[in-house]
């Protein structure tokens, strides 16, 4: 089992900064990497960007590369995502994930462990 829990969201103005926390606990030595997705109102959850937990190799969704960077500390046990340059079309709802498949992680079904989402909001 791993549990993972968000923070950090909140609500911003478009061109700024924030970034988001993910804490997990349990099982975490076996996870293979550690993804981010979001669902905005009326869409489909849709893959933001991933980073593997052994070693550092990171892939982000177009719509976010060189604006969004994903980190982790494995010490803490904690993934963030780092986010500059907002957009309004970035308000969602944020989720981390965790994986054990060795799968190319872009697809939410890949993922067996999802925190419970932090709020961003993008206000123009």
């Amino acid at each position: 089992q791993v549990q993972l829990v968000e923070s950090g969201g909140g609500l911003v103005q478009t061109g700024d900064s924030l970034r988001l926390s993910c804490a997990a606990s349990g099982r975490t030595f076996s996870c293979s990497r550690m993804g981010w997705f979001r669902r905005a109102p009326g869409n489909a959850r849709e893959f933001v960007g991933l980073i593997r937990w052994r070693g550092s190799r990171t892939n982000y969704a177009d719509s976010v590369k060189g604006r969004f960077t994903i980190s982790k500390d494995n010490a803490k046990n904690t993934v963030y995502l780092q986010m500059t340059s907002l957009k309004s079309e970035d308000t969602a709802i944020y989720y981390c994930a965790a994986s054990f498949s060795w799968s190319s992680g872009l697809v939410s079904g890949e993922y067996e462990y999802w925190g419970q989402g932090t709020q961003v909001t993008v206000s123009s």
